[in-house]
């Protein structure tokens, strides 16, 4: 495979990786994907989970949806989502990382001492 076609597929699945980033971009879509990190859920729990109108959970779900984050499924007749690929789980635990050690820095930096850094991911959710 030649150089410009490999760099042609990266160009491409960073362009793909930033609109699932964008589309994780939004506090009540967090939520609802944090929640599915925890298992399948019934759509009307979801919409208690966010405090707001199923119209809007559902424009937030369909981003989710069309995005390949999440999947949905008829069970007893109620819609149920999930995680498409459980190792969104990881998205959370990265970015708790990040807010940790950006908290930590400053008093670092207070004390004179270096912010623990950490672990390098192992790639399992």
């Amino acid at each position: 495979m030649s150089e410009t076609t490999l760099n042609a597929e990266r160009e491409e699945l960073f362009h793909q990786q930033a609109l699932v980033l964008k589309a994780l971009a939004n506090a009540s879509r967090l939520k609802l994907v944090d929640r599915l990190v925890h298992g399948p859920c019934p759509v009307g729990e979801l919409t208690a989970l966010i405090d707001s109108d199923r119209t809007t959970v559902s424009k937030h779900l369909a981003i989710l949806r069309a995005h390949g984050i999440v999947r949905d499924r008829r069970e007893a007749g109620a819609v149920v989502y999930e995680l498409r690929t459980p190792c969104a789980a990881s998205v959370f635990e990265c970015t708790r990382r990040m807010l940790e050690e950006r908290a930590l820095a400053p008093r670092a930096a207070r004390t004179g001492r270096r912010p623990r850094q950490a672990r390098p991911e192992t790639g399992t959710a």
